[in-house]
């Protein structure tokens, strides 16, 4: 358009706007929670059992009352090894939350350090970890929380970019971790490739107690493509490195969010060291839910089919998302998307220097999306084009709406930089 036209479009623009900011509307799709047709989709394990059930697990383990160990019982450490591909010695089920694990390991690791740790990571006077970008906001709430420098490494469809990773790694004996979501990524949904992880699992670092924290929190979360990537702590064993990585994932997207159960996986030794340490401050997790959850799923066949019903309840609300975007924006240059085979977000990228723009205007207007600058190491998004979107919560109707809202906004956005550049110009 010529300067006539993006001035004409862009009172369209605000009048269309208007309108929605008259409504008053609270239209949410900044998080990537479960909806009410999800959390119905295992509402019998709430009746898996009860009172008249045998509540005894199958190595002898009284799951109303003490004892059984930090691993958890052999029902939910049979099913689980079989869900992430490892050995029964080789997973701790714990607790509700992946976030919580994750929080323990990390304070462990700084207060005592790793297996094969010198002396603790706290001795040092920084440290520092790797974070593909864009990536998830709560991995780097934990860094900034325990103050470590976080590293940027470019996230492309492949996973983050290893040249870059292989040679920060190899050169800086305080780079004692990384973080990585290696499948449907938060927010990109992409996978990790075979040669990305076979990388990961063979790369020189200068730390001898250098940590992957590999949270695989989408492991069978597809939307319209079910994706199977290598197993990394295999992939860590033939390289001579077995005790590199450590896995996590969670119930929480399966069965009831807060109310699911939390998985660690690792090395036979890593899960020993952990467990020391873990020893002192906990005597065992939630063996009644560990249970109903064994019982309930059963095996992976039929987390399978579980997870089919939660595709088909996502798939269209990511259609809607998916397809506004590449039918009101791409064509008008206002920004893209990549199309993710499962997950729950949609990333969405603005043109440079509009991202935020975009969200405070969405907000006028009475949409919330993820924070712009959330995808990045402490809110810094240095091209201001990341916008994470989240259509798993809302009802097909909110999510129609909120996107027609956000399609306007980044239109108008992005032809107020157009105006203002030919002004400048």
């Amino acid at each position: 358009m010529n300067l006539q036209e993006l001035r004409a479009e862009r009172v369209r623009l605000e009048e269309i706007l208007k309108t929605f900011k008259d409504k008053n509307l609270n239209l949410l799709i900044a998080r990537g929670i479960p909806s009410a047709e999800q959390v119905e989709v295992s509402n019998e394990m709430l009746d898996v059992i009860n009172s008249k059930t045998v509540n005894i697990s199958s190595d002898g383990v009284d799951c109303r009352n003490y004892g059984g160990g930090l691993t958890g019982i052999a029902e939910a450490k049979e099913l689980f090894s079989e869900y992430l591909g490892v050995g029964a010695d080789e997973i701790m089920v714990a607790g509700n939350s992946s976030m919580g694990i994750i929080g323990e390991i990390l304070a462990h690791s700084i207060r005592k350090g790793v297996l094969g740790s010198t002396k603790p990571w706290s001795a040092y006077p920084k440290i520092k970890f790797l974070c593909p970008v864009p990536g998830y906001d709560r991995h780097f709430g934990f860094c900034e929380y325990f103050d470590i420098e976080m590293i940027p490494v470019p996230l492309g469809e492949e996973g983050p970019d290893m040249d870059i990773v292989e040679k920060l790694a190899a050169e800086d004996e305080t780079i004692k971790g990384m973080w990585c979501v290696p499948k449907y990524s938060n927010p990109s949904g992409i996978s990790y490739s075979d040669e990305t992880i076979r990388r990961l699992a063979n790369m020189k670092t200068a730390a001898d107690d250098f940590r992957i924290f590999y949270d695989n929190a989408y492991a069978v979360h597809y939307v319209y493509k079910m994706v199977e990537i290598l197993n990394i702590l295999e992939e860590c064993k033939k390289a001579g490195n077995p005790n590199r990585v450590y896995m996590f994932g969670s119930t929480s997207k399966m069965t009831f969010p807060g109310a699911g159960v939390a998985l660690f996986a690792a090395s036979k030794e890593n899960i020993e060291h952990v467990i020391k340490g873990m020893s002192a401050m906990w005597t065992g997790w939630d063996k009644i839910n560990m249970l109903r959850h064994a019982r309930f799923l059963k095996n992976k066949e039929n987390i399978m089919r579980i997870m089919s019903r939660h595709a088909a309840i996502l798939r269209p609300r990511f259609d809607i998302v998916i397809n506004a975007i590449e039918r009101e924006l791409v064509p008008a240059g206002a920004g893209d998307c990549i199309r993710p085979d499962g997950g729950y977000f949609v990333m969405y990228r603005a043109p440079n220097g509009c991202a935020k723009a975009i969200f405070d205007t969405c907000k006028e207007c009475g949409v919330t999306v993820t924070t712009a600058g959330a995808t990045h190491p402490y809110g810094k998004d240095p091209d201001d084009t990341y916008l994470r979107i989240a259509p798993s919560a809302a009802s097909l109707s909110v999510l129609d709406e909120a996107m027609q809202i956000f399609c306007a906004a980044a239109k108008f956005v992005t032809v107020n930089k157009q105006i203002s550049a030919l002004i400048g110009a």
